[in-house]
């Protein structure tokens, strides 16, 4: 199965949000069917087969997600990023601004859906392959 290592040395080749395709790709190959990663500290924590699971370490300080949340602001945070405008760590604090609480991406179906505090999806979107 696949390690942390293996996952961070991956997403270490992404600079900004329109590399996430090739980077989904990667992970995928070695194993990975889902991971869902909490903005607050960017630890992710990611799903394989045969109920196969491991976790990231924190790697941002603790973010204070917003109450309420701002699908439009978000929306448009979400596009600058997948352009390649802003890094990781930029993008979480515009969704800790905008009332995302976490993401899942799934592998097979090939979505990535945002949700906010109280479990509600905000957006759901097709990963492009």
């Amino acid at each position: 199965m696949f390690t942390i290592e293996q996952i961070e040395a991956a997403h270490s080749k992404v600079k900004s949000g329109a590399e996430f395709p090739k980077y989904i790709q990667e992970i995928k190959s070695m194993g990975v069917i889902a991971f869902e990663t909490w903005v607050n500290d960017s630890r992710t924590v990611y799903f394989g087969k045969n109920d196969y699971k491991i976790a990231s370490q924190p790697k941002n300080d603790k973010l204070i997600i917003e109450n309420i949340t701002d699908k439009v602001k978000f929306a448009y945070s979400l596009k600058i990023h997948q352009q390649g405008e802003t890094n990781f760590q930029t993008f979480c604090k515009h969704c800790a601004a905008t009332g995302i609480e976490k993401w899942i991406v799934d592998l097979e179906k090939m979505t990535c859906t945002y949700y906010d505090h109280s479990g509600n999806s905000v957006l759901i979107e097709k990963i492009p392959t």
